[in-house]
């Protein structure tokens, strides 16, 4: 037995009936089996009395009796609110094609060569480029004996000068401010007044976040209260973004539902606002609004007249708006035009600017940065009671601060290379290209799964990503209910196992009864997006061929 006393040992094995005490005191202690070798029925017994066990087994083959404990933290004890959360763009689908590429690298036999995987907007994992100026800062500013080097601009090192300035021991290892860096701030108000066409914007209302995720979960924690009927409402767009529906289903709030209407090319309706709000407020209480403009995974525009009314009936009904709006930068289709909804807002006069609650987000990880891994962002609150705004900077001191590399590549986007700067032509050149080649990827996409008959795509205004609407035969739709899955999920798994296609189905973003999407990104190198679509295009023919 004192052998067995090693903090390293799992499996403890007794054989006298009065070593019952030091087996339950191995158990009492974190011991999480062991293995008696007599088999005494009484052992058990004592056992259970003195260290309140209550796994037992017995192996046949050895004639030993297993003794377990049960783990404090199961499924069945566990946070409940945990278990309902789902986040479809990192799903089953995504664990599979993880799965697939490594039985490719073992030498496992596939009717394709590669994964391509087209589920999430990860732009510089499809191939993006970093934009040059921002990575010579980033390196500056991670290494400042950089700053001696005549290979970088005078006008990077000076960005990476003020920044290094302005945090703690003059390094971007050091806490900063949990608001964020001032100065930062102030680049970012600036950008907003500027974007705006000079809208005032405070900088103590702009909170850096660690990309736009965070900051929107932090609002809706701020939102989020009441019980039963009372239990706050906050209304999606349907199809959503999955951070929503995971956000408040962690937060057991309730997920109220307003649909895009796919045949007006997405576009938000106040009429169908009105008819979702109507139905919540007989169950829950609806405090908030929320709207993803570039639409993901829609990838539509929304038009200024669209967001006057969505600011009406928010200012009518007493809702507080989230505006999410990361993918500013990514408008494609001509007519179209990213309005923000602070813009708007105030452009609408006193009666509303004075009194709408809004909360608006932006990011480092799309439009033509595609920094996803900084982990950078911004949210700006306006007209919120002081008293809250108190509390929301208390909330987010307690996890310190953003990542502050975030917080310098935010600074980055805010305050890019300006006309006569050395950087300037280059980073517009790169900034230009980048764009371009995705409003050409948006087309394409659009064009191509057009020719499938059976799928259904709209103009990709906006975003990086398509939603096209898919057919799929009675026979497919009964086979994938007999299994337990969606219809869609179903379509897109066999897609994956056939061709090596990695999709999102369309139900992990919600979409009408009765209708079947999916989403794709428009990411992938022009080549390579064209064989993905080339192999949609035959995957859909075969499939609707053997199922019909």
């Amino acid at each position: 037995v004192s052998r067995l006393m090693m903090p390293s040992r799992s499996v403890c094995v007794f054989t006298r009936v009065n070593d019952a005490r030091y087996a339950a005191g191995y158990l009492a202690s974190g011991v999480r089996s062991m293995k008696i070798l007599s088999p005494l029925s009484n052992f058990s017994s004592q056992i259970r009395a003195l260290s309140g066990i209550s796994g037992v087994a017995h192996d046949k083959m050895t004639d030993k009796a297993v003794f377990t404990r049960d783990k404090v933290l199961t499924i069945h004890t566990m946070n409940p609110t945990v278990k309902k959360v789902e986040y479809a763009v990192r799903g089953p689908i995504v664990q599979r094609a993880v799965q697939i590429e490594k039985e490719l690298k073992e030498g496992v036999k596939k009717p394709f060569t590669e994964v391509i995987k087209a589920n999430i907007g990860d732009a510089h994992a499809m191939g993006q480029q970093p934009i040059t100026f921002f990575r010579q800062v980033l390196a500056l500013c991670s290494y400042p004996e950089l700053l001696k080097d005549n290979m970088f601009p005078e006008d990077a090192k000076n960005r990476a000068r003020r920044i290094l300035q302005a945090c703690g021991g003059s390094s971007i290892g050091a806490y900063s401010a949990s608001q964020g860096i001032e100065c930062v701030r102030q680049d970012v108000a600036r950008y907003i007044e500027c974007r705006d066409g000079g809208v005032p914007c405070d900088p103590d209302n702009i909170y850096l976040t660690t990309g736009a995720s965070d900051g929107i979960v932090t609002m809706l924690k701020l939102l989020v209260c009441g019980e039963g009927p009372t239990r706050t409402g906050v209304m999606i767009s349907i199809p959503q973004y999955p951070l929503y529906s995971a956000a408040l289903a962690e937060l057991a709030a309730v997920q109220v539902n307003y649909y895009l209407n796919e045949d007006k090319c997405w576009s938000m309706d106040v009429s169908e606002l009105e008819r979702s709000l109507s139905e919540a407020r007989k169950y829950c209480n609806p405090k908030a609004l929320c709207v993803i403009n570039p639409g993901n995974p829609t990838g539509q525009v929304q038009s200024r007249q669209c967001i006057e009314d969505v600011i009406r009936f928010a200012a009518k009904e007493h809702l507080f708006l989230m505006a999410d709006e990361v993918y500013q930068d990514n408008v494609y289709a001509e007519g179209c035009q990213f309005h923000s909804f602070k813009k708007v807002l105030f452009e609408m006069g006193p009666q509303y600017s004075n009194t709408v609650e809004l909360a608006s987000f932006h990011s480092t990880s799309k439009c033509y940065m595609g920094e996803c891994g900084f982990r950078g962002g911004y949210m700006e609150v306006i007209n919120m009671d002081p008293e809250v705004k108190a509390q929301l900077t208390k909330l987010v001191s307690v996890r310190l601060c953003p990542p502050v590399p975030g917080q310098a590549l935010m600074d980055l986007v805010v305050n890019s290379p300006k006309p006569g700067e050395p950087s300037y032509n280059n980073f517009m050149k790169e900034r230009t290209a980048t764009l371009s080649l995705l409003a050409e990827k948006a087309k394409l996409t659009k064009e191509i799964l057009n020719t499938v008959p059976g799928i259904t795509c709209n103009p990709v205004q906006g975003a990086m990503y398509s939603f096209p609407k898919i057919s799929l035969p009675e026979k497919a739709i009964k086979e994938a209910k007999a299994l337990g899955q969606a219809p869609d999920m179903f379509y897109c798994m066999k897609m994956l196992e056939e061709t090596g296609i990695c999709l999102v189905p369309g139900s992990g973003f919600g979409q009408k009864e009765g209708t079947y999407h999916f989403r794709m990104t428009i990411l992938p190198p022009t080549d390579k997006l064209k064989i993905l679509l080339a192999k949609v295009k035959e995957f859909h023919q075969k499939f609707t061929k053997q199922y019909s």
